[in-house]
């Protein structure tokens, strides 16, 4: 089981993306995600799993995506 959970300066973060008419698909999807994960034991999917990581890697992701895809990283299962 994942203890970890999303902390409030990204959270913070993600609502602000998830309001904003200016956030691409994919920073809401993973603003999503790790909004879902705070104050909860819930832990990334799969397919959130490689979505994050692919943000990561990509030299065209902005430092606010990487820092939801590492968060979201961060709680995935350890098991995978």
């Amino acid at each position: 089981m994942n203890t970890k959970q999303t902390g409030k300066v990204v959270a913070a973060k993600a609502s602000k993306v998830l309001a904003s008419n200016h956030s691409s698909t994919l920073q809401k999807s993973l603003a999503g995600s790790v909004l879902s994960q705070r104050n909860t034991s819930k832990t990334t999917g799969k397919r959130m799993e490689t979505k994050a990581s692919n943000s990561l890697k990509s030299n065209r992701s902005s430092s606010v995506t990487k820092t939801f895809a590492a968060s979201a990283l961060s709680q995935s299962d350890r098991r995978r």
